[in-house]
């Protein structure tokens, strides 16, 4: 599969910023993606520096004129389309959402983040209801798509689950970087941990592993910290962890990588984990710690 991912640099400019996307989108559809995925919270800043009511007026429901544009832009392009949003489903009630859209512009299917972190500079679970849909692959015309995001990534469970469910590929729309207090080596090692993690997951279950992040420094609104510095660093890992593609920490990128689907049957069969998975010993799995 031919798989296209976006990693770009936002402004507070949402109309441009999904004018630059949908460009993107049918020029990877040009170069032959049958699969695009795009960074988390695609279409603005990320708000979540800052704890404020008034961010909650640029979340959108699910039938709406930015979905429509998205479907269309799918539709136009005959890809299928990884985006990433920010839901109202009601009033007071706000989710993270992946939307996978279909080659005809249909939505294929919907994931609700699951895992919510509350950091400085992260103050999702101000914004975030964690997700009610579990962890349940998306069928779409090119695979059962295993879509999870950003700090869901940290989460073994979650891939495993995914994995459970029949998922073919583990897509992670992304929203992650650097606080300027931190020293060049706390950096290095944050992000490194970041991408081993999710390698990690390829392996452990035998699936190829997307992950799509933004780029560039966000200010923070409040001033009390020095804002983000999104590190980039897409990348495409197959099934034995091997690195496909990784993209800059710096620059914007689009880019299509080759992912062999077939693969992961093979690796499965050299490395049968989860054939010797001893299940009836991981009750203690559903309990918040064993003391």
């Amino acid at each position: 599969m031919k798989v296209g991912i976006i990693q770009q640099h936002n402004t507070s400019d949402i109309e441009n910023n999904r004018k630059r996307l949908g460009e993107k989108i049918i020029e990877l559809s040009a170069r032959g993606a049958e699969l695009v995925v795009l960074q988390e919270l695609h279409d603005s800043l990320y708000f979540c520096q800052v704890e404020s009511v008034d961010n909650f007026d640029l979340a959108i429901s699910l039938e709406s004129l930015v979905t429509e544009f998205y479907s269309s832009v799918a539709k136009e392009a005959g890809i299928v389309l990884v985006t990433s949003m920010f839901e109202r489903r009601a009033a007071g009630l706000y989710h993270n959402t992946s939307l996978v859209f279909e080659t005809d512009g249909s939505l294929a299917g919907k994931y609700r983040k699951m895992h919510i972190p509350d950091d400085p500079a992260y103050y999702e679970k101000f914004y975030f209801t964690p997700g009610d849909l579990g962890f349940t692959p998306i069928d779409t015309s090119v695979g059962r798509l295993g879509v999870l995001v950003c700090w869901d990534q940290w989460y073994p469970e979650a891939a495993r689950l995914m994995a459970m469910n029949g998922a073919e590929m583990l897509i992670y729309p992304t929203a992650i970087g650097w606080e300027s207090s931190d020293t060049p080596e706390e950096k290095e090692r944050q992000r490194e941990a970041w991408i081993t993690v999710q390698r990690g997951h390829a392996v452990a279950n035998g699936l190829p592993v997307v992950t799509v992040n933004r780029v560039g420094h966000e200010p923070d609104p409040s001033g009390v910290t020095g804002g983000i510095l999104f590190w980039g660093s897409s990348f495409v890992s197959g099934p034995q962890g091997e690195l496909l593609y990784k993209a800059s920490d710096c620059e914007e990128t689009i880019a299509i990588v080759e992912v062999d689907m077939k693969r992961s049957e093979q690796v499965r069969r050299w490395w049968p984990f989860l054939r010797d998975r001893r299940i009836e010993n991981y009750t203690d799995l559903t309990c918040r710690f064993i003391d």
